[in-house]
Parts: C-alpha cells; structure tokens; sequence
C-alpha cells in the first residue's frame, strides 16, 4: 500500500473513529509523513513494508537531530498509534513498533497567574474598537469557563445562552457540557455580539468569535492575540491560550470549589487529570506555612 494512501486512512481513523482533537491528527499525520520520508530515503521501504529496525533507526535520526524527549515520545506513540490500526485492519501481519517506549519526560507544573495577573491581563483589551471588544470577550470568557482554545474558537453563536449566562462546550470525543460565565464576562459577551460581531462576520458565518477577515478565529491568531496582551501588560510568565485554563481550576479549588465540580468544568474524562489541580493548591498551602509559621 503507498505511504499517500495508507497516511489518508491513518488520518481519517484519528478523525473519524477516535475523534481525536484537530491538533493530534495533525501532530501523528506528520509524524508519521516524517517517517515515510526517513524510510523511503535510507530504505526505499513504505511504512507498511517497515520493521523494528528501521524504525529503531528512525528514532536513533532524532536523537541525532537532538529532538527533545517529548518530541520522540510523540513520534512513538504516532507510530504506536499507525501500526496498530493496520495490524487491527489485517494490513500487516504484526506491530514493529509494539515494544517502543516512549522517553521519560520531565512533567513540568502547569503555570499558574496570581489574581492580580489574571485582572492585569484581562485589563488589556481596550474598548476602543472592534478588535478590543472581540478580545476582551475572548479572554473572560476562556477564564471563565476553563475552556480549550480549540473549544474557543470552535463556538458558534447559538452556544451562547445569555439569559441563562451558560455556554454550550463541545469538548475532545464530542463530549458536550454547559459551563456557567460570570457576570463580568456575560456584560463582555453581550456587548460583543449585540454592538461589534455583526459588522465584522462575512455573511453565513456561524462562529461565535471571528478574525479580521470576518472568519472563524484559527487556533494561531489567538495565541498571537493573548502573547501581544502578555507583552502589554508586562508579565514574566510564559502565558499561553492553556494557562487561563490552569489558572481557572486552581482558582476555583482555592475558593472551596470540589474537584468532581471541576472535572466537569473542564471536560476531563479521567479525574486523576484534574487532580492535579488539588495537589498544586496542596503544595502552594505548604510553601505557606513553611514561610509563615513560627516554628516551621
């Protein structure tokens, strides 16, 4: 089977049958395209066609190329991923990838805003314009809610209940939930939707929140909007589209939220992902009182 043919079923799996999210489709597909390269250029074999060995050496390539242990890892579970399905689908006889393992990588603890960070960067869209008025709704609603950036930009505007101040999710695997807003983010959204979204659409556009060309907002243009907003409020963390995300749940369990409330919030599937939340606020409690108590 030629490498274009068995990468379109490949794609079409992760999309269709895991429902898995836009980012790791492409993430795997290309992972997996680097390899066909690799392999037709050192072997002449198509993936299919390929065995532990090339694909040991394939790993060993990025090595060489001083890809991260993240990076592999991914490429791993790419490949883990890719031969699996044929293996299931009768394609190939066994799995060459069966025995990887990924690279131990290093967690890192999710970066967490202080209140007063949070009210900074938020204070930074300027209602000036419809370009303030669209990134100030962005950003309190995704502070919100907890939401994914993809889950973001993915809103149409009849997810927006304003009378009720829910929004509509739909999360990874299609699993959809209703997050409550505060009021403060409902005043942003309204005025962004009653005063601003309709000049800026292009006609039959459903997306709740647009760029310039009156399209749907992509993944990229938000990460620029919110570091364009780090840099003007002049904070040192490294702010990405996902630490609003952080910083809602550990906010919330800092204020007496439970963590099952949380796990809902956030579209987590396994509860041990939102624990990690729970133990950030635990470790925060003993720096504390390290530094607070007398006889610490």
């Amino acid at each position: 089977m030629p490498d274009s043919v068995s990468l379109e079923r490949f794609e079409e799996f992760l999309r269709d049958e895991c429902h898995s999210s836009d980012n790791t489709v492409a993430s795997y597909v290309r992972d997996m395209r680097q390899l066909s390269e690799f392999l037709q250029e050192h072997f002449s074999v198509e993936l299919l066609d390929a065995g532990p060995d090339e694909l040991n050496a394939y790993i060993d390539y990025l090595h060489m190329k001083d890809k991260s242990p993240a990076t592999i890892t991914r490429h791993i579970a790419a490949m883990k991923r890719f031969y699996k399905f044929f293996l299931a689908a009768g394609d190939i006889g066994s799995n060459p990838a069966a025995n990887f393992v990924g690279e131990k990588v290093e967690k890192k603890a999710p970066e967490i805003l202080t209140n007063a960070e949070v009210d900074l960067l938020l204070s930074q869209p300027k209602c000036i314009d419809s370009k303030g008025y669209r990134d100030r709704a962005m950003l309190e609603l995704l502070y919100a809610t907890g939401m994914r950036v993809s889950e973001l930009i993915g809103l149409d505007l009849s997810d927006v209940n304003l009378a009720a101040a829910v929004v509509h999710c739909r999360g990874k695997a299609k699993k959809e939930r209703l997050i409550p807003i505060y009021n403060k983010a409902a005043v942003a959204l309204r005025e962004y939707i009653k005063f601003v979204r309709p000049s800026m659409i292009v006609e039959g556009e459903t997306a709740l929140f647009v760029n310039i060309k009156g399209q749907r907002m992509t993944r990229q243009g938000f990460w620029k909007i919110i570091k364009s907003y780090q840099a003007q409020a002049g904070i040192e963390k490294d702010i990405t589209p996902h630490t609003l995300r952080h910083s809602f749940a550990v906010h919330l369990l800092e204020n007496g939220a439970d963590v099952r409330s949380i796990q809902e919030m956030l579209g987590h599937v396994d509860i041990s992902s939102t624990q990690i939340y729970a133990n950030i606020v635990k470790k925060q409690l003993k720096d504390v009182y390290k530094k607070a108590h007398p006889r610490a």
